[in-house]
């Protein structure tokens, strides 16, 4: 009685046949939680721009319930629409990133009325998971600069593959006309900061030092500019419930013959974020059960920040170093110096933001300054 199958579970060969129904495949959309500076946005921009698709940057904080001063939760969807040139199966398949999603959470009070909190969450429980929104078109503000209507400059969504931008005369039936969108395979990434997460997540798991024996948990003056970090004993007690498999690099030799010293574990508490501890943080568990896939981006340590200042094709260097050509000035940095500059940017806490901050003071005197400048 026990061992007969039961007629309402499905045999194996039946859940990997496809042949008879056509399998459709849901989107899950993605929170990026990280400090500011580490590049999630840029993320966003470069993952749009590989797959050929739209996108739109929609900033939480001016998202305000419908019928108060701000913007309502469909303008994410006016906005995708237009950088779409109004073609709405391109903006069906475009992605939606929800910037600041962070600075929702929670309620704020303002005269009674919670205007810009757990009101904005309700709000964009529908449209993340999936409805039809009317957007009407708007005229552009630099109608009637051009030919057609047009101010000549090209929309920031080109297609895949085209090879030049295109010029439309703005929307399609003119001003007024209503477009329905969809929203079910509109993919949305919600990025934010979420300041102070990592002490929830900590205390949940009872980091303490209360009781003999019990190990204090060190205090680091530079938590924001670390972005949450851990390392030492702390980092080996959470590395026990990793949450995901990471390969472990083989160690190199010396290439000196002597014995190297290990490397120091570090550990991104942002890592073991469960939806328990963004509940706490004030996120309303609607919306973070529509949200399933969690990443956690960590802090740019200081061999990133030189990678940052050196690689790119539009680096921070290379523009120092275009800027001074134009006067005729041969400008060099040592590896030393942007081993210096990465490590003042790191204890910052703005990420790869600092870094340009760093430049300027550091070249402040030598742009005005300079050998082989000719005498007054």
């Amino acid at each position: 009685m026990f061992g007969s199958p039961s007629p309402f579970r499905p045999k194996p060969e039946q859940l990997l046949d496809t042949t008879e129904h056509e399998v459709q495949l849901e989107k899950s959309n993605v929170m990026i939680l990280g400090p500011t500076g580490v590049g999630k946005t840029l993320m966003c921009k470069t993952l749009a721009k590989t797959l050929g698709v739209p996108i739109a940057m929609s900033d939480c904080t001016t998202f305000t319930q419908a019928g108060y001063i701000g913007d309502d939760v469909e303008s994410c969807v006016a906005r995708l629409l237009s950088a779409a040139n109004y073609d709405i199966e391109a903006a069906e398949q475009g992605i939606i990133v929800l910037d600041e999603i962070d600075k929702i959470a929670g309620a704020k009070i303002a005269y009674g009325k919670d205007v810009g909190g757990e009101g904005v969450q309700q709000a964009l429980l529908k449209i993340i998971e999936g409805t039809t929104v009317q957007v009407q078109a708007k005229p552009e503000r630099s109608a009637g600069k051009g030919p057609g209507g047009s101010s000549g400059r090209g929309s920031p969504y080109d297609g895949p593959g085209s090879g030049e931008s295109r010029t439309p005369p703005g929307p399609p039936g003119g001003k007024g006309e209503i477009f329905n969108v969809r929203t079910d395979n509109i993919l949305f990434i919600c990025t934010g900061a979420f300041a102070n997460l990592h002490k929830i997540i900590v205390d949940r798991k009872a980091m303490g030092g209360m009781g003999f024996g019990a190990s204090i948990r060190t205090s680091n003056a530079h938590t924001a500019a670390d972005g949450v970090m851990l390392r030492g004993a702390d980092a080996l007690r959470f590395k026990k419930d990793t949450p995901f498999f990471v390969a472990r690099e083989p160690e190199k030799p010396s290439p000196f013959g002597a014995d190297q010293q290990p490397k120091e574990e570090k550990v991104n508490v942002l890592d073991y974020v469960q939806p328990a501890d963004l509940q706490k943080y004030g996120l309303i568990p609607e919306l973070i059960g529509r949200i399933p896939t969690t990443c956690a981006v960590a802090a740019l340590d200081e061999e990133a920040l030189v990678r940052v200042l050196t690689e790119p094709k539009d680096s921070l260097v290379r523009q120092e170093v275009y800027k001074f050509s134009l006067r005729d000035i041969e400008l060099q940095f040592t590896q030393p110096a942007l081993r210096e500059i990465a490590k003042k940017a790191s204890k910052m806490g703005t990420g790869a933001r600092g870094l340009r901050h760093v430049v300027d003071h550091l070249l402040l005197d030598a742009k005005y300054e300079t050998p082989g400048r000719s005498s007054p």
